[in-house]
C-alpha cells in the first residue's frame, strides 16, 4: 500500500459497497480502517452469519464477501479482472481505487444479500 492516505480512499471506498445494507446487518467493527458485518440471527444462524467486512491491511484493502463462499455459483459470471483479486474463496485484496472492479462488486455483493433473504439467512422487509 503505497500510503496511509490511498488505503483510507481505498477503504471508504469499498466500505459504501455496504452502506445499502447497513440498517439490516449488525457491525461487529466499525472504525476506521476496520468494518464488519454480520446477518442478524435467524432460524439457520441463530448467532448471526459473517457477511462481509473492509479492512486495511499492511499491503492492500481487504474487501470480504461471505455470500459468495455460502453460494459460489454467484461467481460464475465474475470478470476474470475481479477474480485476479481474489484470495481464497471470499476475499478481495485491492491497493487503488478501480471504478469498474467495485462496481462489479457492488452487484456481486446485491446479489449475494438477495441470496442470503431468499434462503432465510437475512430476514425480508
Amino acid at each position: 500500500m503505497p500510503d496511509d492516505t490511498q488505503a483510507t480512499a481505498v477503504f471508504d471506498r469499498l466500505a459504501a459497497i455496504f452502506a445499502p445494507y447497513r440498517s439490516t446487518l449488525i457491525a461487529k467493527a466499525d472504525e476506521p480502517g476496520d468494518l464488519s458485518l454480520e446477518t442478524p440471527p435467524s432460524t439457520a444462524y441463530p448467532s448471526g452469519l459473517f457477511f462481509g467486512a473492509v479492512k486495511i491491511g499492511k499491503r492492500y484493502v481487504s474487501f470480504h464477501l461471505m455470500p459468495v463462499y455460502v453460494h459460489p455459483d454467484l461467481l460464475d459470471e465474475m470478470s476474470p479482472e475481479l477474480r485476479k483479486r481474489m484470495q481464497g474463496k471470499s476475499c478481495f485484496n485491492f491497493t487503488r481505487a478501480d471504478d469498474g472492479l467495485f462496481a462489479e462488486l457492488e452487484a456481486l455483493t446485491a446479489a449475494g444479500y438477495t441470496r442470503l433473504q431468499d434462503d432465510g439467512t437475512i430476514p425480508v422487509g
